[in-house]
């Protein structure tokens, strides 16, 4: 009996051509989009699309190559207004048979981010969800939005602006005034 893919994008390794490009197109339908926004947490998305191929190289290790579009809608991180943002970029993964993690519980980051253990499926719709939460903005923010000035205090103080907790603020002024006088 054949293991069943992990999902329906998934390309099983043993099925992929050692000689030809592999290519894939991916154009998920409106209900496909409302469930990746939800998981990445964006207001909503539109005209996602991850096309490109995968080809073998030495040994049994793969390279996956696509181009990834998609335009995200967020809440600005100021305001929560939606905040419309176009993702076109380039994706590359390389599923090594060789690869493994480290044991170590703490260990450097390698250089090189884009490789992956190589199992018995190349999925395109996990690498296309893992590198749209990458290119999308962590914190959106409209051009025009700016965070205000939040003054606290006891009541029947004065309260201590951003500009009165700057030490130096006053030397500036200061200054000018000395040179002025001819000091």
């Amino acid at each position: 009996m054949a293991q069943l893919p992990p999902s329906d994008t998934a390309l099983r390794v043993a099925e992929l051509s050692q000689t030809a490009e592999n290519t894939f197109a991916l154009r998920p339908d409106a209900e496909a989009l409302k469930e990746i926004a939800a998981e990445l947490g964006f207001e909503t998305l539109r005209k996602l699309s991850f096309s490109g191929r995968i080809i073998p190289l030495a040994g049994k290790d793969w390279t996956l190559e696509g181009r990834l579009g998609a335009t995200v809608v967020q809440p600005c991180v100021v305001t929560l207004e939606p905040v419309m943002t176009r993702v076109d970029t380039d994706v590359t993964r390389h599923f090594l048979n060789t690869f493994s993690y480290p044991d170590e519980p703490e260990v450097e980051m390698p250089e090189d981010d884009t490789s992956e253990p190589l199992g018995s499926w190349i999925d395109p719709g996990i690498v296309m969800r893992e590198a749209l939460a990458l290119a999308a903005p962590d914190y959106p923010r409209k051009d025009d939005a700016e965070l205000g000035q939040l003054v606290y205090t006891k009541p029947g103080e004065t309260p201590m602006t951003d500009e009165d907790a700057r030490p130096f603020a006053g030397l500036a002024d200061f200054k000018s005034k000395l040179e002025k006088d001819g000091h």
